[in-house]
């Protein structure tokens, strides 16, 4: 009888499945084996795609007459650093006595496509193939992956939209970096003092860049305006609280030019004359309740994290990358803390919701969520979790959202900063078992003269979901509050007689104030912020639930959007600050971006590049055919790379690099350096020479991006 091999993403990985399949195993090298069984791994991706000096000769020098490059027949490689690996690999694939292979890379597509190249390269046939998918590496799941194992054919569209990524991010890289290069490198250079400069862009990371550059100009655009705002204090038997004033219907100001919006003026004198009109009448001055409303609101518990979600929360919480955040969620999955990381869905499959009471008993044994698992347990609420917003099989593709295993042992293990991410996952998810938290609303309008004045007060009354997420919620910035809202600023007694008043009554006015204020730039993204922008197609939306309700294909996937941020870095086209975790283009970036809006300007639409994340879902759900995507990816990379052969504009971008400039003023130079630094628009020091030397500027022999 011949043996199954199992064939793991990393070694790790294949550890976990060697013990979830109970059996004695010898080690190898490279490899696990019993008496049944082989195990073995990759180290990531053993083959990539070749680089066009493997296609001639000609391809070496970058020229004009060489692009654009699209090959018929696609070329690829074996990784030096990972060619041991793969001789080991296509030995075990291959060998006579294996029949079955059982493909246990990342249930994902770029898992899929690590497989698919291993096997293509080892020439790998004549063997039963089945597909591992799961959403843990719990033994359990383990082990119900492999019995329900599915054929490999089933898996071909996700393969195909797999080796369609790899070639649009190959052939944009390779075609738009060499003509952008050729055709404005050596002005770029030149602006920059440099020897020589490389455009280095790609589908999702130009893009990326460009919103980025794009934000950073907003702000510098930015006009602060002052405004000011007048409000009504109420006596302290009336509780004191303040009214604000709006220009309404049947106001004197209503819609007149001096106001700013309809709440303030935008001069302090007119503020002022307000009040004087306001407060000529002799006292005690009376203000009548023209409406009062009183009302219960709920808030639902948030959904549960997806990737981008989690990577938000740890930037703000934590000041963490996304790429660290993606590196600790990799770990609790690899220790069996938590569920798959690389997810974009924030909800539960049906099937996991009938068994997620494991989950929640195994949370019984870690400490600080004790209580809490117990009471969800006590009061039933996982049992009815089917019938709520956080299950939707429609809403998950590969996996469902990060969720505890309900494993614990491995917690002990944790550094402090995997424990609070561990921490915020656990709260997250039992959070969706309590009620919603319940707030008492209580709204009224005064009517002083003609003048009408506004008041609102939000008490929370029941803790619901809170008492888990123990998320304090912080007053707004003096400057951006709405003195119509009071929250927590009112004792009991306030509540007790606003419960009580009547429309009609009479409130008496202590005194008038007038509250200045001033509007704020855009905020610059920071490291989570922007992730969010990318997985909504460029859309930064705060709202949690409005976030979920205009949800979109997303830029790059949750796989890699960390990497891109990377890849940006490590380019020196932002600078990231890695204390508050705030993103801030450098000058090379921007010029980057003035160069691709000049000659190919879809690169920086994110509905644009949302478009192909979109076709590729099309491919994978049958509607698209990979000929047809491939036609298209053809064309539009040849009509670019001409258009940019074509293009004359080098002169014309001058200004555009010296208006960018001007943001990135030169410091002193230290006697004897040799480099440069620059004040940014954010005010901290920056290189001068974005992108300056060959590691960052860099050479003709560079390879593009891919991204």
């Amino acid at each position: 009888m011949g043996k199954s091999l199992f064939i793991a993403e990393k070694p790790s990985v294949a550890q976990a499945f060697a013990g979830a399949l109970g059996e004695q195993m010898n080690r190898g090298d490279g490899f696990l084996e019993s008496d049944h069984l082989v195990v073995t791994w990759c180290v990531g991706h053993l083959i990539s795609m070749s680089y066009p000096d493997a296609y001639g000769e000609e391809y070496k020098k970058w020229s004009f007459s060489t692009l654009p490059f699209i090959p018929d027949r696609f070329r690829y490689e074996v990784i030096r650093s990972s060619a041991k690996q793969f001789s080991i690999v296509k030995r075990l694939l291959t060998r006579p006595d294996v029949e079955t292979i059982y493909v246990c890379t990342d249930s994902g597509r770029e898992g899929e496509y690590i497989y698919r190249l291993v096997r293509q390269e080892a020439g790998v046939a004549g063997k039963e193939e089945r597909r591992v998918w799961i959403d843990s590496q719990t033994d359990e799941e383990i082990r119900r992956g492999i019995r329900e194992a599915k054929p490999i054919s089933e898996y071909d569209r996700l393969s195909d939209a797999a080796y369609l990524r790899a070639k649009e991010d190959y052939l944009m890289g390779i075609n738009f970096s060499r003509a952008l290069t050729l055709r404005y490198g050596n002005s770029m250079a030149s602006f920059l003092k440099e020897r020589y400069c490389v455009v280095s862009v790609g589908r999702v990371m130009t893009c990326v860049l460009g919103m980025i550059v794009s934000r950073e100009r907003e702000i510098r655009q930015f006009k602060e305006t002052a405004f000011y705002r007048v409000v009504a204090v109420t006596s302290p038997q009336d509780g004191a609280f303040l009214a604000e004033w709006r220009a309404v219907e049947g106001s004197d100001y209503y819609q007149s030019p001096k106001l700013y919006k309809e709440n303030g003026f935008l001069k302090k004198e007119d503020a002022l004359h307000l009040i004087d009109c306001l407060s000529g009448a002799s006292k005690p001055w009376e203000a009548r309740v023209l409406e009062i409303s009183r009302k219960t609101e709920k808030k639902n518990p948030p959904l549960l994290y997806n990737l981008a979600e989690l990577q938000n929360d740890c930037s703000r919480m934590f000041k963490i990358s996304p790429d660290q955040t993606l590196n600790i969620a990799q770990e609790l999955y690899e220790k069996k803390l938590t569920t798959y990381p690389r997810t974009d869905a924030r909800v539960l499959s049906t099937a996991i919701a009938k068994e997620i009471g494991k989950n929640i008993q195994g949370l019984t044994r870690f400490e600080p969520a004790s209580s809490y698992a117990q009471h969800v347990l006590q009061t039933g609420s996982s049992q009815t979790i089917a019938k709520t917003r956080y299950v939707n099989d429609a809403q998950i593709t590969d996996h469902y959202a990060i969720i505890p295993t309900g494993q614990t042992q491995a917690v002990k293990g944790l550094s402090s900063l995997s424990y609070g991410v561990y921490c915020q996952i656990v709260k997250r998810f039992l959070g969706i078992f309590y009620p919603p938290a319940q707030y008492r609303k209580i709204s009224l309008t005064l009517l002083y003269g003609k003048e009408r004045f506004f008041a609102s007060f939000r008490l929370l009354q029941e803790e619901g979901y809170l008492a888990v997420m123990k998320k304090p919620e912080k007053d707004p910035p003096q400057e951006n509050r709405d003195d119509s809202e009071e929250a927590g600023r009112f004792d009991p007694a306030l509540i007790a007689r606003l419960e009580k008043m009547k429309k009609g009554a009479v409130v008496t006015i202590d005194r008038f104030e007038i509250r200045e204020g001033k509007t704020s730039p855009p905020k610059r993204y920071n490291s989570g912020s922007i992730i969010l922008a990318m997985e909504n197609a460029g859309q930064l939306i705060e709202d949690e639930e409005l976030r979920e309700q205009i949800r979109t294909t997303g830029i790059g996937t949750s796989s890699t959007r960390a990497e891109i941020l990377k890849k940006l870095e490590k380019n020196q086209y932002i600078s990231l600050n890695k204390k508050t975790q705030i993103l801030t283009p450098t000058l090379l970036g921007e010029m980057i971006c003035d160069v691709v809006r000049n000659s190919i300007s879809a690169l920086l639409s994110p509905a644009f590049t949302a478009s192909w994340e979109k076709g590729l879902n099309y491919v994978v759900d049958g509607s698209v055919t990979s000929d047809e995507y491939m036609q298209k990816l053809s064309s539009y990379v040849a009509k670019f790379t001409n258009q940019v052969k074509a293009t004359q504009n080098v002169s014309a971008l001058l200004p555009m690099y010296q208006y960018a400039a001007q943001y990135y003023k030169p410091a002193k130079q230290p006697a004897g350096g040799s480099g440069k630094s620059a004040q940014g628009a954010s005010g901290k020091k920056r290189p001068a020479k974005q992108g300056s030397g060959k590691k960052a500027a860099g050479t003709q022999k560079q390879r593009p991006a891919t991204g």
